[in-house]
């Protein structure tokens, strides 16, 4: 089975070496876990290191925005676009109603129609093998008509079925306690990996735990994660709280 590596340090050794090719997997949490970010690093990394353009489908962040972001971590994002390594596709303009400049963009207004048209024509052009979508809520899934949810679901899961890509699905929580926003999504995807806060010692701390992760054996551990100047790394899993032991004072 082809895996694809995901350049992010420490991750493909819980995922018995990467996703699977091919596979849909979702990225689910709430924000400021570093969701984005993954995203990007997944996405530069495989068009920089392991020969596989790709394609970022932005529906929240503008392009602009996108580039800034991920130079903070030194991946020049504008110099593979020009190499035809990586296509951003700029929805969140459309979706806004805003002008942009952007080459991929949906110039005929936002609805899904159009977004797989633009998505097509992107993939092929640089026969991408990697496509991350930022992120799900933005895609019009109509969250408020539970009953809807898992159709829309497995259109949006149809479509990238087509495509031959491995593909990052970014999904926002509201509720740390969910795995996901109608509780649904994780049923149509290969994969579920989520992103979460906590509290150690008054410091907030990010983790990382697989939740699902089909034809491949994977960890079952919440391990902890840190965004340094070079993206997201995976720390060591975290071990469970051992109570002090009682120490026994000699009498006089």
């Amino acid at each position: 089975m082809t895996k694809a590596m995901t350049g992010i340090p420490g991750l493909d050794d819980l995922i018995g070496g990467g996703f699977v090719e091919g596979s849909t997997v979702l990225l689910s949490g709430c924000t400021g876990t570093g969701k984005t970010i993954f995203g990007l690093q997944f996405l530069y990394s495989g068009a920089k290191h392991f020969g596989e353009p790709g394609i970022f489908v932005t529906l929240e962040t503008r392009p602009k925005e996108l580039r800034s972001e991920a130079l903070q971590f030194g991946w020049d994002l504008k110099d593979l676009e020009e190499q035809k390594k990586i296509i951003i596709i700029d929805a969140a303009s459309s979706k806004a109603g805003l002008p942009t400049s952007e080459k991929y963009t949906l110039r005929r207004g936002f609805d899904m129609s159009n977004l797989a048209e633009e998505v097509y024509r992107a993939v092929e052009e640089i026969k991408a093998r990697r496509l991350v979508i930022d992120s799900l809520s933005g895609l019009g899934v109509r969250f408020s008509e539970p009953s809807e949810v898992r159709n829309d679901l497995f259109r949006i899961g149809a479509l990238l079925g087509e495509l031959n890509v491995t593909s990052l699905v970014i999904g926002e929580v509201n509720d740390p306690a969910t795995l996901s926003r109608a509780g649904v999504e994780q049923f149509v995807v290969q994969g579920l990996i989520v992103l979460s806060l906590s509290e150690v010692e008054g410091v907030l701390q990010r983790n990382l735990l697989i939740w699902k992760m089909r034809q491949t054996t994977h960890s079952m551990k919440k391990h902890s994660i840190v965004i340094t100047n070079k993206g997201i790394e995976i720390g060591v899993s975290k071990p469970e709280r051992k109570k002090p032991r009682a120490h026994r004072t000699a009498s006089n």
